[in-house]
């Protein structure tokens, strides 16, 4: 990797300025696509979480509800018991029972 560096006052050397957000524009431009001759497997693509009204789930903050709402692939409104509550995509702490 090619690096700038400069001799400080005390003699050390340290990297230029703006070479920080040089380095970072360099390294975070895109994601990685997987070449067809590669031995190793891509990355798995999210399966999308499907739910329906009456089905029963479970949220790790709020515990086990039923779906008594479906706003498409947007949102889920769940009865927990003690609160009614709206959860959006992705649905990372909402499972299926």
């Amino acid at each position: 990797m090619i690096q700038k560096i400069r001799k400080s006052v005390t003699g050390r050397q340290v990297p230029a300025p703006g070479f920080g957000r040089i380095l970072t524009r360099m390294t975070n431009s895109a994601p990685r696509r997987h070449l067809p001759t590669s031995p190793f497997r891509p990355a798995p693509t999210p399966q999308i979480k499907r739910f329906a009204v009456g089905d029963r789930v479970s949220h790790d903050e709020y515990g086990l509800g039923r779906a008594i709402a479906v706003e498409g692939e947007l949102a889920v409104l769940v009865d927990f018991g003690s609160r009614q509550v709206r959860i959006t995509a992705p649905f990372a702490k909402l499972f299926l029972l």
